[in-house]
Formats: C-alpha cells, sequence, structure tokens
C-alpha cells in the first residue's frame, strides 16, 4: 500500500510518464475550459430541456404514499409554580412518566 497519493499511480500512467519523457509518446494536450464547455453538454438529458421532462422529475421524486397534513396545536399557559403542571406536561411529552 502506497504511503502518500503521489506513490498510488497505476502501471499505465507511470508507463506513459516514461514513454513522454523518452519522447517516444507525445504529451497530450488539454485544454481544460473547452473540456470543460463540451461536458456541458451531457450535464442534463434532453427531456429535462423540455417542460416534459420537469413533469419526468416530479413524478419520479413524488411521495409514494399520501401524507397527512401537520396539524396547528396551540398552547396557552399562565405562568404559575404549580409543579402539577409541570408533571401533566411532561406526561403530555413522555406519557410513560
Amino acid at each position: 500500500m502506497p504511503e502518500s497519493p503521489k506513490e498510488g499511480q497505476n502501471f499505465d500512467a507511470q508507463l506513459a510518464v516514461e514513454n513522454i519523457a523518452a519522447g517516444t509518446e507525445k504529451q497530450p494536450d488539454v485544454n481544460v475550459q473547452d473540456d470543460y464547455e463540451a461536458s456541458k453538454a451531457f450535464s442534463t438529458s434532453e427531456i429535462d430541456q423540455t417542460s416534459e421532462g420537469s413533469g419526468a422529475a416530479e413524478a419520479a421524486t413524488a411521495p409514494k404514499q399520501k401524507l397527512p397534513e401537520p396539524e396547528a396545536t396551540t398552547l396557552v399557559s399562565e405562568p404559575t409554580s404549580d409543579p402539577e403542571q409541570y408533571r401533566e406536561m411532561a406526561k403530555d411529552v413522555n406519557p410513560r412518566l
């Protein structure tokens, strides 16, 4: 197991480096900007570029079961120092108490 990532090159990469250094293989020309622009063409499918794509995406990500709407709750509590009220409130949160 190599100790550093630089030592982890595979045999093909090492052979290519040696061949380029020896002059038996031409160094590849890399144009990052052109490669990036070309990759944009593959970033979305043809259906995603139409209005039909948004419908397909919605259908694919829609929940399988109908989820109930959460109920709105309002708590009205007058400030008191009665410990029994706190015990009742704790039972609402954890019925095992």
